[in-house]
């Protein structure tokens, strides 16, 4: 680690917490609004090995949210650009990219080698359940965030564990379908109390067991804070678990 880079994190928090976060291996599934602020506040924390995980290409559409958005970078894989950047921030960064939509026969190995801590930003039920159920029945930390889109307050943000979220659709039905597979507690989320500004639900509560890859969903308003500050309070969250604060 190019500790110059990092020495202000070091004042903070003290060397061997330093290299306690230089050693840890920490996943982020989903690089979008949420999980691309979440890699970034990572990668800057000095956490030595990162996964990133998704399977999408930036869309025009993702310029009001997302890190790695911009007209340049149109069309090109988010992992790929996650990568590039994270590199720049610290050349010493043990980066693992996979491009791949999580869904049962991808998962398994997703999760090797496996990783101290699971950031999950991923938009869409079925692959968000199955991956904290995966993580929960291995025993592997993991800090899930839930519904950012259609609100404006960011007063309104909190973390809990996932038995304690409430006022957010799509965490009632992440806790139902976790009911089903025995999971009640355990889990860490970022969610809002705030009722958000539009009626559409954000996944369908009798979607089927798999998502079809890339399947067109309604879209959701949002604004460029929100999804960001749920990433840094994700990034926030595993930090702490990892330095076991």
């Amino acid at each position: 680690m190019h500790m110059s880079a990092f020495i202000r994190t070091m004042q903070l928090l003290g060397p061997e917490a330093m290299r306690r976060l230089d050693d840890a291996r920490v996943s982020v599934f989903g690089l979008g609004g949420v999980g691309s602020w979440a890699a970034e506040a990572l990668a800057r924390a000095g956490v030595g090995h990162l996964r990133l995980v998704d399977f999408d290409a930036v869309k025009e559409s993702n310029i009001n949210r997302q890190l790695y958005a911009l007209h340049s970078t149109l069309g090109r894989y988010k992992t790929e650009l996650a990568c590039g950047r994270i590199r720049d921030i610290n050349p010493r960064c043990d980066i693992d990219i996979r491009t791949e939509f999580v869904e049962g026969k991808t998962l398994p190995s997703l999760l090797e080698p496996r990783p101290d801590a699971i950031i999950d930003a991923i938009d869409s039920l079925s692959p968000k359940v199955r991956l904290i159920h995966a993580a929960a029945s291995s025993g592997i930390a993991i800090v899930s965030s839930m519904g950012a889109a259609g609100r404006t307050d960011p007063s309104k943000i909190h973390i809990a564990d996932i038995a304690q979220t409430q006022h957010c659709p799509l965490a009632r039905f992440v806790r139902k379908k976790l009911h089903r597979l025995g999971i009640f507690t355990g889990v860490r989320c970022v969610y809002s109390t705030e009722t958000a500004r539009h009626t559409a639900a954000h996944a369908s509560d009798d979607e089927g067991p798999e998502l079809v890859k890339g399947r067109k969903r309604q879209p959701l308003g949002s604004i460029s804070y929100m999804p960001a500050i749920f990433g840094f309070m994700a990034a926030g969250e595993t930090v702490r678990l990892l330095l076991n604060q």
